[in-house]
């Protein structure tokens, strides 16, 4: 991994010694595999790594240290207890690159390193909590930690009886595929049920390397799914985002999550509407298979959860039936059971 500090491909808009205040408070990191990638200033690579002065000024109360309460939510140190069958564990602070709309911004210069105390208090409350079924690892990036503490992380939760799920975050096998080898499979391998969830936001990072790291990982029986933020500039394009979500589908690697930027202090300038990602969404409704759709999601501020949002399909309810609207704009009538009407108009926000 590269530090941007030392060798970057050109000077910020503000030159150098804005680029140096920006890194100083938001340090940059940037894989080599990245750095090849990125063709000239602007591009899709270079935005999401590369530092802007508007990271600097963006303040205010939409500006947040912690936009998801995950500190709030946390009962012991790097545990985010937010729903009430999964934890969030953070077991690493050492990501392939800094992205620069990280939700976690917060602790580039303020990591808490898992110590030995704070891995046996979490599997401590992992095991007296029994409605915990799944657990997800997260970092940054869980993929970046020697083997043997990823097989002895795995080990411990596979330990616990009621822990059946074992999922990982990581931009890995996108921004770092070097590191998906055989021997990180194999390790995977052994405490499977193992879910990945794999953070990817524009065609361009779909490298030979990472066609290989994925098919590494679904030869594997790993199912795959990817998560990918919506950001200003980058991908809210309905044309950038129908490339790359029928091209993960590919790899067997399914699109899950199209994530509305997260509240971040110094990231606004990322920052789409909410209608830019529903037009995007019912653009490509239909037009590409339901497979390659992902859920377009909002993590609510203060750590309340996802909230899925989908483009209205529902033009109107009628006393014996509901009338839709398609991705073409034509309007189909579904026949409603006999007093149905009230009841779905409430479940839907419709008045009858």
């Amino acid at each position: 991994m590269v530090d941007q500090n030392e060798k970057r491909p050109g000077a910020g808009p503000g030159g150098a010694s804005l680029h140096e205040e920006v890194h100083r408070v938001y340090p940059v990191k940037v894989s080599p595999l990245f750095q090849r990638l990125m063709e000239k200033p602007g591009d899709p690579i270079w935005r999401q790594v590369m530092p802007d002065e508007r990271e600097l000024l963006d303040d205010g109360p939409l500006a947040m240290e912690d936009p998801l309460g995950e500190e709030s939510r946390s009962p012991v140190p790097n545990l985010v207890h937010r729903y009430p069958d999964r934890v969030l564990w953070i077991v690493s602070h050492v990501c392939a690159v800094h992205c620069r709309f990280c939700t976690r911004k917060r602790r580039w210069t303020r990591p808490v390193p898992l110590t030995d105390g704070m891995t046996r208090a979490a599997e401590e409350y992992i095991s007296a909590t029994p409605a915990i079924r799944d657990v997800l690892l997260s970092g940054g990036d869980p993929l970046m930690l020697p083997l043997e503490k990823l097989h002895d992380l795995c080990a411990r939760l596979r330990r616990i009886p009621h822990v059946r799920i074992l999922r990982i975050g990581t931009r890995v096998p996108f921004a770092a595929p070097e590191r998906v080898t055989d021997e990180l499979v194999q390790v995977l391998r052994t405490h499977h049920p193992v879910y990945m969830n794999i953070h990817v936001n524009h065609p361009w990072e779909i490298s030979p390397e990472a066609r290989e790291a994925c098919a590494r990982l679904a030869d594997a029986g790993i199912p795959l799914g990817s998560q990918t933020v919506l950001l200003k500039d980058v991908n809210d394009d309905p044309t950038v985002l129908e490339e790359l979500f029928v091209e993960l589908l590919s790899l067997r690697l399914r699109p899950y999550y199209l994530l509305q930027m997260d509240l971040m202090k110094s990231t606004a300038h990322f920052r789409t509407g909410i209608r830019d990602g529903l037009r995007i969404l019912q653009r490509l409704r239909n037009r590409i298979s339901g497979l390659a759709l992902p859920q377009f999601v909002v993590d609510l501020p203060g750590g309340y959860g996802k909230v899925p949002l989908s483009p209205q399909a529902v033009e109107r309810i009628e006393a014996d039936r509901i009338v839709f609207r398609n991705y073409e704009g034509k309007a189909c009538s579904y026949p409603l059971d006999d007093g149905e009407g009230p009841e779905l108009a409430k479940l839907l926000g419709k008045e009858p």
